[in-house]
């Protein structure tokens, strides 16, 4: 007889290996023909809402490992609250207006000036609407689950309607405004920009020391002295209008190289040494206030510099008086506003210096700081020129620099409902929580929000003009035009004239003949996203406001999360969101930006078809993703490492689950064996920490739980001491059924733990599990922690009995590596327990050395071995028994049985009644 035969081997179709670039496509056709989606949303309909508002991604390009970190920590979000008896609808969306589609079709030779705004507008929403399905189907293939087949689009015209319907409560409440101020101006967007539209990169600029000549010193100066300034923006000096001082600094009237020069006193040592003067002397000092409305000459031009007094001058650097262009600077403005300067600002919306810089006019900017320096110069004003690199603010889609510029342009008025926000922010549970403290930052200095831009993909601004081009912004013409756009969508506001687009019958003040005329400037992307919650979460019935969670990358502190809460607090009140999560950057191995120019770039579809989505999806639990994260090949082959640990476990599970049926075999927990009952417990442990873990957003601490569990407790102990019983018992044995209810439970709940993260594997496994509850997964719950009877005490007698084996583990590997035996069941242990808890705990436990994985253990009171260790005394020999052929365990029973000689008694007496 061939005794491998009576074996009961594991068996099981599920395969070794996960083949998952090929597998996962196919179950992810199989989730959309059986609609699980919306199985899942028909499953919960009835419990608690929980809403994970997607904040949207741009519509351009290929995805990035920045998104598919973004939408894999969100599916693992919605996903476990599914199964944890809420209702998670996840609604997707997409970005689609914005300068970076216009550039998209620019470079496609689509000539804007050869079409009308209306249809150049048609082509950007093509090219979006492309973006938006590549996009789809990429994250798709990264398994996550959402309504794919109904997103929202800020294209859409109810999304636009329900924007307009935001501006027009926000102008209501006074909150809207037109003015002229210096804002951030984007030269090769021709746009203004916001705060949010702006990266910072280092840049190489001129710096240069100015004098202005004293023209009228009062009584306080005798006239030959020279109002000495700083700038890196030399460009700026023919708007030059004023000098501002800070009042409470005192200045010095210092002689050197023959000249009067007036700096701040304590930059004086700094300025010399910038400047290597070697010899100079103070005539004499003054308070700044005392010098307020004195008169300087302009360095280029025919005309005054007034000397002003400001709060914003400091001693950091410079020289403590500072050069004031209202129009090109914010301080400059509002300090300028308060002395009745002009608002000039000679430069263009390309960049350009007009006819308002007389010498200058035709040349952009940068370019002229050259001119202007070598004027000022010519003119015996120049001090000194140097150049610094600094940090300087860019541009964040075209990485050019910016410029402040003066230009009439629409605000949101943040500063009338600062404190609402402020307030709000202080209510919000913050993850990390240094992102309350960023996010109150940024509000507490903000005053106002720049949402026009002057371009021609986005949602127009609804505003009409009066005769004497008064603004109009009623309720009536708002809700009209909202109704026009859910009707027609925003292109007809190009399309148009102004009098159809307002209501039948409109009359104004403003317009005594009956004309008027539109606004052609569009709004802030940020406001398009900003307006998700009126768009979505208001708009779709399935959703509400509230959000539960927004989560996005931390650069969404400066966009989207504020945004949204700017136009949430002023239109309802309240923050769109109770919970703010936010994650790092994707960088390589070595800590470095992907670029394309270093060849450092790994994108996510490289990895799916190489690895599989899950292994992507299994990279993102194992990282600290609230701080950056690093991705490399290396590391992704470490995580395919964990992940086959992981999947090797369920199949060694799944392939001894053969011959069971739940229904006939399942053993009641009360006749369990006690070692069964305490694996049990374990699980329930497991359940407890990773269900925590879950809630609290710490996914690396699922993953290492789960990783753990199948590598300590299953792999290294349970599942290797229970081959003993599994295969060799007949099989129907107590015993057998014992460990196989425990498996059972074991494999449903472990699944149930991870679907949430390996997604496609989970369904995978759950469709080998007999006799299961659905079809899908994620079409249960997650496992509820279960009591076990007397669970203190069998914690505690088989904690210490783990730590005993881990004695006996460290004896059979010393015996090991002395040759003394090789395989463990070759092994015979004399056993002497260190203290009376360890001997009793020994004396009680049957059958040593099936758990110890040995031949045979000796328990010993008197005698005294060499190697000690924490709980026991340990003596490994080579035991001299007979291996049985089916067992492989020495025994003193091989050939006592007549008809089976070779085996032991155990085996030959199952062999006999079985086979």
């Amino acid at each position: 007889m061939d005794y491998k035969e009576t074996l009961l081997m594991p068996q099981t179709a599920f395969p070794m290996r996960g083949n998952l670039p090929n597998k996962e496509p196919k179950l992810q056709e199989q989730w959309e023909e059986e609609q699980l989606y919306q199985k899942v949303q028909e499953r919960t309909k009835d419990r608690p809402l929980y809403i994970l508002h997607d904040g949207p991604p741009y519509a351009n390009g290929d995805l990035h490992m920045g998104h598919a970190l973004n939408k894999i920590l969100k599916d693992f979000i919605v996903k476990y609250k599914s199964m944890t008896g809420y209702n998670a609808p996840y609604v997707p969306g997409w970005d689609t207006h914005g300068l970076p589609i216009e550039q998209a079709l620019a470079k496609k030779k689509v000539d804007r000036k050869k079409m009308s705004a209306a249809e150049f507008r048609q082509k950007c929403a093509e090219y979006a609407l492309k973006q938006v399905d590549n996009q789809r189907t990429q994250f798709k293939q990264l398994g996550v689950r959402g309504d794919w087949d109904h997103p929202y689009i800020t294209l859409d015209k109810a999304y636009e309607a329900a924007q307009i319907e935001v501006f027009g409560e926000m102008a209501k409440k006074g909150y809207i405004y037109k003015g002229l101020k210096p804002v951030y101006w984007s030269p090769s967007s021709e746009s203004a920009l916001a705060e949010a539209e702006i990266e910072y990169q280092d840049k190489r600029s001129p710096s240069i020391y100015v004098k202005f000549k004293v023209k009228d010193g009062g009584d306080l100066l005798e006239g030959d002295e020279n109002f000495v300034i700083w700038t890196t923006t030399p460009w700026t000096i023919p708007a030059n209008l004023a000098i501002a001082l800070n009042g409470n600094l005192d200045y010095a009237v210092v002689s050197v190289n023959q000249e009067k020069l007036i700096i701040a006193q304590a930059l004086l040592e700094s300025v010399a040494t910038e400047l290597e003067w070697t010899n100079y002397h103070v005539i004499k000092t003054f308070k700044g206030h005392e010098a307020e409305r004195l008169v300087a000459q302009h360095p280029l031009y025919d005309r005054e510099s007034l000397i002003i007094l400001g709060e914003h001058v400091t001693t950091d650097g410079g020289t403590g008086l500072v050069h004031t262009a209202p129009g090109h600077g914010e301080d400059d403005f509002l300090v300028g506003k308060q002395y009745g300067l002009e608002v000039l600002c000679p430069v263009d919306e390309k960049g350009v210096f007009t006819d308002e810089a007389p010498g200058f006019e035709g040349l952009f900017y940068d370019k002229a700081n050259k001119l202007i320096s070598e004027q000022l110069e010519a003119n015996h004003a120049l001090i000194a020129l140097k150049f610094i690199t600094h940090s300087y603010p860019h541009d964040w889609r075209t990485k050019k620099p910016v410029i402040y510029r003066a230009t009439n342009q629409w605000f949101a008025s943040i500063k009338d409902f600062r404190d609402e926000i402020l307030a709000e922010i202080q209510r919000i549970n913050w993850v990390p929580n240094w992102g309350e403290t960023r996010l109150f930052n940024m509000v507490r200095d903000r005053e106002d929000w720049c949402i026009s831009r002057q371009r021609i993909w986005g949602v127009p601004i609804p505003v009409f003009y009066g005769e004497d081009r008064t603004p109009i912004i009623t309720d009536e013409t708002i809700k009209h035009v909202a109704s026009l756009f859910r009707q027609h969508g925003s292109n007809i506001w190009f399309e148009w004239d102004a009098k159809d687009l307002l209501p039948e019958g409109f009359t104004s003040e403003h317009s005594p003949n009956g004309e008027f005329t539109k606004e052609m400037d569009i709004m802030d992307v940020w406001f398009d996203s900003g307006s998700s919650h009126q768009g979505v979460l208001v708009e779709r019935p399935e959703l509400r406001r509230p959000a539960d969670l927004y989560l996005e990358g931390s650069d969404q502190y400066r966009g989207w999360f504020n945004s949204s809460l700017s136009t949430a607090v002023a239109v309802t009140g309240q923050a769109p969101y109770k919970t703010v999560l936010s994650h790092g950057f994707t960088l390589d191995g070595q800590g470095r930006k992907m670029s394309k120019s270093i060849g450092n770039v790994i994108v996510p579809s490289k990895i799916i078809k190489q690895y599989g989505a899950d292994i992507l999806r299994l990279w993102v639990a194992s990282v600290d993703y609230q701080a950056d994260v690093r991705v490399s090949d290396d590391i992704i082959k470490q995580t395919a490492e964990g992940y086959r640990k992981i999947r090797n476990t369920f199949r060694f599970l799944l392939g001894n689950l053969n011959d069971f049926d739940p229904a006939q075999h399942q053993v009641a927990e009360a006749d369990l064996a006690e070692i069964d009952r305490y694996m049990l417990l374990k699980l329930q442990q497991l359940i407890g920490k990773v269900k925590t873990a879950y809630e609290e957003f710490d996914f690396s601490m699922v993953y290492q739980a789960i990783h753990q569990f199948c590598s300590i407790e299953l792999s290294a102990f349970y599942l290797d001491y229970a081959k003993d019983i599994l295969y060799i018992e007949a099989v129907g044995h107590r015993r057998r059924r014992s460990i196989q209810t425990v498996y059972y439970e074991m494999v449903q709940s472990l699944v149930q733990l991870v679907a949430p993260i390996l997604t496609h594997t989970a369904e995978e496994v759950w469709s080998y599990i007999p006799a299961k509850e659905a079809a899908f997964v994620q079409l249960t719950d997650m496992p509820s922690v279960k009591k076990i009877a007397n669970s203190q005490g069998l914690l505690e007698k088989w904690d210490h009995f783990m730590a005993v084996r881990d004695d006996i583990l460290k004896a059979l590997e010393e015996a090991r590596a002395d040759k003394v035996i090789g395989k463990s069941l070759e092994a015979k242990l004399t056993i002497r327990a260190l203290d009376e808890n360890t001997k009793a705990l020994l004396e009680d436990i049957d059958r040593l050395d099936q758990l110890f994985i040995v031949s045979k253990v000796d328990l010993i009171d008197t005698e005294q071995m060499a190697n000690s260790y924490n709980y026991v005394e340990v003596k490994v020999e080579k035991y001299d028994a007979e291996k049985c052929e089916r067992c492989w365990v020495a025994s003193d029973t091989v050939g006592e049985h007549k008809h089976h000689p070779t085996l032991c008694l155990r085996c030959a007496e199952i062999v006999e009644n079985h086979y």
